[in-house]
């Protein structure tokens, strides 16, 4: 009886402990239910909260834009997102679809003078880089309307001014107009050496500012000066920071790059007389001197009294240099553009007198070419004194000219004197051999006939590994900047005045002696 009460209690607790579960259970599932409903309530919530506030945002920024254009505009409001692409073009001037002209005609644009406009890089709308970039802004006039509708062409000046190397290509550009008061004062900072070094760099920039509508604090201007080409960026503007360099007078201010190591661009190092300097330079690669000829020297080598001599000695047995001088304004010789040059092999030495149409009082320079592999090299000039010399050649030619009793050899053609031109002909056949070339005549020993070779081209005698350098460097064509095709010697001729860059060459350099005023016209 006992057991059968006992069994009973057990079951019903069993029940009671199963009800009190399902009941929690249920308890649970519903406060989980409840809960999942207010979290999807305030989620929705926030969602319609941010979408009003987005609207809000939007509306603001787009009334305060609109009153931006009005005021940057004077009236004109213009701003439209297009895509960018690039054109070869030089300077600042964009290019818009027509649908643009329209929009800008119809709101009197034309008749506010020049159109300038903002250039804004801005990433697509739902991008997630959009806040998280900072993106740059410049300025620019526009040339014509003739892009394809939805796009800007962009020139390299606002291109590169706009994207970094490492840009993304999803961006857009806000092109607004604005309008931007005349420049009046403007710093710029060259980023390479030697800008400084062209005569009259000034006028240089301001050639290369006629290309341009305005300028923009923070970028970087691109001046080209014959092959060379040097990056300035601008530090300060005023009376803001853009303005239109149209039709006004900008006093600039030009300071120099603040590195002081620089070996990508061309820069002119000191060479003294006397004082020797020693230098590496690559294949490809020029290394640069500049020399200041006085009047007291140059009246010695007029006088014929002196020589200047350039000696450029090879350190290096596997490389080649090349030597090349030019006088300024020419600043930077290369095998295009230079008044002398030396191409042996090994060491060179030019000697320039007063017999060389080009050489005066001045300033010079020197350019050393690794022609071939990496060379070490040591460059000297100095005077050489020529008086005593030619007082003795005077001296020795007198006395050649006492000893008449002489007889020309029939191999060598010298003249011999008489009491031994036999044994000296019979020395001569066995040992001696005469260059049958046209023209040459040279006397040559007989283990030395098969080293003296002739250009095919130029008939100029040469040994016969110094024959593929004479090939190349004379007579293999060079490329002007023009695109024309021409040897060496109809590319630089002999005297600056006769070679083609000079005067054949649509892009040749004019240099002007005076100064020019620096006023930025359209």
């Amino acid at each position: 009886m006992d057991f059968e009460l006992r069994r009973a209690r057990e079951k019903l607790e069993k029940e009671q402990r199963e009800r009190k579960e399902r009941a929690r259970l249920k308890l649970e599932s519903s406060r989980k239910a409840k809960e999942e409903v207010r979290r999807q309530r305030e989620a929705l919530e926030a969602v319609q909260r941010q979408r009003r506030l987005d609207a809000a945002e939007a509306e603001a920024t787009a009334s305060q834009l609109a009153e931006e254009n009005a005021l940057a505009g004077r009236g004109v409001e213009f701003s439209r997102m297009l895509v960018p692409v690039s054109y070869q073009g030089i300077g600042d001037k964009i290019k818009l679809p027509p649908s643009c002209f329209t929009e800008l005609s119809e709101q009197g644009a034309f008749d506010k003078g020049p159109l300038h406009f903002s250039l804004t890089v801005e990433a697509p709308m739902g991008s997630e880089i959009a806040d998280t970039r900072t993106f740059r802004t410049t300025h620019a006039g526009v040339l014509e309307f003739t892009a394809e509708e939805g796009f800007v062409a962009l020139p390299q000046h606002c291109w590169s001014n706009l994207f970094p190397a490492d840009a993304p290509g999803s961006d857009m550009v806000r092109v607004r107009y604005v309008w931007l008061s005349k420049g009046t004062y403007a710093k710029l900072q060259t980023i390479e050496f030697g800008f400084s070094d062209i005569p009259n760099h000034k006028a240089v920039l301001e050639t290369s500012l006629r290309k341009h509508a305005t300028l923009s604090q923070d970028d970087t201007l691109t001046v080209n000066h014959g092959a060379l080409t040097y990056h300035l960026r601008v530090l300060e503007l005023k009376p803001s920071s853009s303005v239109s360099v149209l039709e006004t007078d900008i006093e600039v201010d030009i300071i120099g790059p603040e590195s002081t190591e620089n070996t990508n661009q061309h820069m002119l190092r000191p060479l003294i007389f006397g004082k020797p300097e020693n230098g590496e330079v690559d294949e490809g690669n020029y290394m640069y001197y500049k020399l200041t000829l006085d009047n007291d020297t140059w009246n010695r080598v007029s006088s014929k009294d002196a020589k200047i001599v350039v000696n450029l000695e090879s350190q290096t047995q596997d490389g080649d240099i090349d030597l090349y001088v030019s006088r300024h304004p020419l600043l930077f010789p290369n095998q295009h553009q230079h008044m002398w040059s030396s191409h042996d092999l090994g060491s060179k030495q030019l000697v320039l007198g007063a017999e060389d149409q080009n050489l005066g009082s001045g300033t010079y320079s020197v350019a050393v070419y690794g022609f071939k592999g990496t060379s070490k090299y040591k460059i000297s000039v100095f005077v050489q004194d020529v008086s005593t010399q030619r007082l003795g050649q005077h001296a020795a030619s007198s006395s050649s000219s006492a000893e008449v009793d002489t007889v020309e050899c029939r191999n060598c053609k010298r003249y011999i004197p008489s009491r031994t031109i036999g044994l000296h002909e019979a020395y001569c056949s066995r040992h001696n051999i005469v260059c049958q070339h046209a023209g040459c005549g040279v006397v040559l020993r007989v283990e030395e006939r098969e080293r003296h070779v002739h250009c095919e081209k130029c008939s100029k005698a040469f040994q016969r590994e110094e024959i593929e350098k004479h090939m190349k460097v004379f007579h293999e064509p060079l490329q002007c900047h023009c695109g024309i095709l021409l040897e060496k010697e109809k590319m630089v001729g002999i005297l600056i005045t006769t070679f083609h860059f000079h005067l054949a060459c649509p892009f040749h350099i004019v240099y002007v002696s005076s100064l020019v005023s620096a006023d930025f016209g359209d």
